[in-house]
């Protein structure tokens, strides 16, 4: 590894096939694949962004503009390299998410996770999101039971920019 500073830039149909392989390996062995179909890198670029350490893509966050209700954004997937964890690479493409965001007139930004995805639940709060109430709880945080379907519990997370 040299010590050439990180890149952030839009992602290609490409960085799918470099990244598709690896992901579930950044999970840990869970399978986390599924959700992350290649129409994402090639449909959602303006919102998403791929971060590049010595010419490979080490992180990336898959956003958009919702359809619907063009006051908010999400941020659908994010993942970054276990090697590469807390380098502040998240932050950053968050930080670039909401600026662009901001631009097209977005307000809010909305993000879910597991209820037992401590980190990212931490790291969330931490970037100023706050979780929706919801009819069950966990360890102090609220959830959405069956929010993806039957035993796909989330948080659901909102922070206004």
């Amino acid at each position: 590894m040299t010590d050439e500073p990180p890149v952030l830039r839009s992602p290609t149909s490409s960085n799918y096939d470099a990244l598709i392989g690896q992901i579930n390996e950044w999970w840990g062995g869970r399978e986390v694949r599924h959700l992350l179909p290649r129409l994402f890198f090639q449909h959602f670029a303006p919102l998403s962004f791929v971060v590049d350490r010595d010419g490979a893509p080490v992180a990336f966050l898959i956003g958009f503009a919702s359809q619907t209700n063009p006051d908010i954004g999400y941020i659908h997937f994010v993942g970054v390299h276990p090697d590469h964890r807390r380098e502040g690479l998240a932050g950053r493409m968050y930080g670039a998410f909401f600026e662009k965001a901001r631009a097209l007139g977005i307000h809010r930004v909305m993000a879910i996770t597991s209820p037992v995805n401590h980190t990212s639940i931490a790291f969330h709060r931490s970037m100023g999101f706050t979780p929706h109430p919801g009819p069950a709880e966990a360890e102090g945080i609220p959830f959405q039971p069956d929010y993806d379907g039957p035993g796909d519990d989330r948080v659901v997370f909102e922070r206004p920019i």
